[in-house]
């Protein structure tokens, strides 16, 4: 009898190992079957590696580099050379460096942002969803107390009173703000599972709300929550550089945003010689924005094995 079970916990193991060798095949193949998905894949490992490891690689210039003044020059203000790709800003500081070192900060508070505006939004729209009665009304009243103001103008006044001591309160401000259109949207689909006969069985054999939540509803919604995952992130960088832009957050260098509010304080749109240092964190933050929509493209047949035609 040992040795019998013993056979069948290696069979059982080897089954294991092959089921998730063959999931992470299919997951792969999906990626490349979709080209822009995959491009967008690449883009978003690019600029994940170059915030994470770049820094390791390229110094960062945080001092005035008086130096580098250039005979006969006005300003410190460079174009894109051999030995600095993408010029020199106002204090003669590699903009490179600046692009390696800021990108890291406001992607993190993005996706801090994305992250809590979709764990509030899925919690409340399954609560909504599947408890109903009054804790639907109640949560289903202040999402639309919420949306009926304007989002931006609101974020405006907020950030005249509230002081960003650190990034995760402008994370929790965003979360606040945003979550109530990915309640409304998790609440639906959460209704319509609801109605589905493995989720009545479930509540037929009480197996608690924990349980249906986390193992019969959220799983087959992963796909959809995950890809407005993804857009909730994409919206938190833009409201994020918007009010760094008006000068309305605590401006900490390095920082894409705090290189283009700089940029424009200093002229650069006007100044062909300080244009990279406006350019490359728009660039940057435009290159980031598109990897992420066009991965998404490619998520759908990843999260949903029946998309994978030929997997």
């Amino acid at each position: 009898m040992s040795a019998s079970a013993d056979v069948r916990a290696v069979l059982s193991e080897k089954s294991l190992v092959q089921r998730l060798s063959s999931g992470t095949r299919g997951t792969v193949r999906a990626l490349l079957r979709n080209k822009a998905g995959f491009l967008g894949f690449l883009g978003v490992m690019f600029f994940i590696i170059l915030t994470t490891l770049g820094p390791l690689v390229i110094p960062y210039e945080g001092d005035p580099r008086l130096d580098r003044l250039r005979p006969g020059a006005r300003s410190l203000f460079a174009p894109p050379s051999v030995e600095h790709p993408l010029g020199l800003d106002v204090k003669g500081r590699d903009v490179l460096s600046h692009i390696v070192h800021g990108g890291g900060p406001l992607i993190l508070t993005a996706l801090e942002a994305g992250i809590l505006t979709t764990i509030v939004a899925v919690a409340l729209g399954a609560a909504a969803g599947l408890l109903g009665g009054f804790i639907d009304q109640i949560i289903s009243a202040a999402s639309n107390f919420i949306l009926t103001i304007p989002q931006f103008p609101l974020l405006l006044v907020l950030a005249t009173i509230v002081t960003f001591d650190n990034r995760l309160g402008m994370a929790l401000l965003l979360a606040v703000l945003n979550w109530p259109t990915l309640m409304r949207a998790v609440r639906a689909q959460v209704m319509s599972l609801k109605s589905r006969d493995y989720v009545e069985a479930a509540f037929a054999l009480d197996l608690g709300l924990w349980h249906i939540t986390t193992r019969e509803v959220l799983p087959n919604m992963i796909s959809y929550i995950v890809v407005n995952m993804i857009f909730t992130i994409r919206s938190a960088m833009y409201f994020i550089i918007a009010l760094m832009f008006l000068g309305l957050v605590p401006l900490t260098e390095p920082d894409w945003g705090m290189m283009i509010f700089i940029g424009k304080q200093q002229g650069s749109l006007s100044n062909p010689e300080a244009a990279w240092m406006l350019l490359a964190p728009v660039l940057a933050i435009a290159l980031f924005q598109l990897s992420l929509v066009l991965f998404t493209r490619s998520l759908e047949e990843v999260f949903n094995p029946r998309l994978r035609q030929g997997v």
